[in-house]
């Protein structure tokens, strides 16, 4: 039978678990996600599992936070002015914004807390510091 390789596009459903077995994604109940091994659009130990996959496979594999998402940043988590933010919008602690930095890229933000002048933010992705376990399904190899 055929195994996965990089270069390879496949299809495959997954479910993503922190270290206290609660999922935070899963393509269980959705169509299966298509990526190309190598490409690079997930985490790279996530695509590096599933090479030498066969169609029908399952697997479980554990992903630590550096390989995964990387080390929480202290750094980057900031404090910063109501006065940010539009004057029509009304905050909530764990809304996620989408901010530019001053080069000009796109990035998100996490809310942390806020106060009368001031709001906390965290530039830091959700899963950072984080080890992920994943459990694959190799649908096709296309």
């Amino acid at each position: 039978m055929t195994q996965a390789k990089s270069g390879d596009t496949v299809k495959i459903q997954y479910t993503g678990r922190l270290n206290d077995n609660s999922v935070f994604d899963t393509s269980v109940d959705r169509d299966p996600i298509q990526l190309t091994i190598g490409q690079g659009r997930t985490i790279p130990a996530l695509e590096e599992a599933i090479i030498g996959m066969e169609t029908g496979e399952t697997k479980t594999v554990e992903i630590s936070a550096e390989q995964g998402y990387g080390a929480y940043q202290k750094e980057l988590v900031h404090t910063v002015s109501r006065k940010v933010l539009p004057v029509d919008m009304e905050p909530e602690i764990g809304q996620r914004l989408k901010a530019t930095s001053m080069d000009g890229r796109a990035f998100s933000v996490t809310i942390k807390d806020i106060s009368e002048n001031s709001i906390t933010m965290d530039a830091n992705h959700p899963l950072a510091g984080k080890d992920l376990k994943f459990d694959i399904e190799l649908i096709a190899i296309l």
